[in-house]
């Protein structure tokens, strides 16, 4: 049987607005020098490379997951995310788009959504 997950709790310096602060970090590296920022380089290397780095963040996050260390997929979620959003950037997509479609699917079933896209 699976452990329960318990909602994340909410405090005033540990929430999602230091997404919004990432945002607006990775945003303002877009035109920094590649030799001074981590951003910046990943930028330089054009939407396909950042696409490639994005996957194998992700499938270094799946094989935490698997092999059942939560410490570590934690942190490689949070390479998940920063890629995420040079990702984003690199392909000139908004956060606000992906929380306005979020926002769209939100209580709709995902099965009866999956469905919708497929006709």
């Amino acid at each position: 049987m699976a452990e329960k997950i318990e909602p994340a709790a909410s405090t005033a310096s540990l929430d999602a607005r230091v997404l919004d602060r990432l945002w607006a970090t990775v945003l303002s590296r877009k035109d920094a020098s590649p030799d001074e920022s981590h951003s910046a380089r990943l930028l330089s290397r054009g939407t396909a490379k950042v696409a490639q780095k994005f996957g194998e963040e992700a499938v270094e996050c799946l094989i935490e997951a698997v092999a059942g260390r939560p410490d570590a997929l934690v942190s490689e979620s949070a390479d998940v995310l920063y890629h995420l959003m040079v990702l984003w950037v690199a392909a000139g997509v908004r956060p606000d788009q992906v929380w306005t479609e979020l926002a769209r699917r939100e209580g709709v079933s995902g099965i009866a959504e999956k469905a919708a896209r497929q006709k």
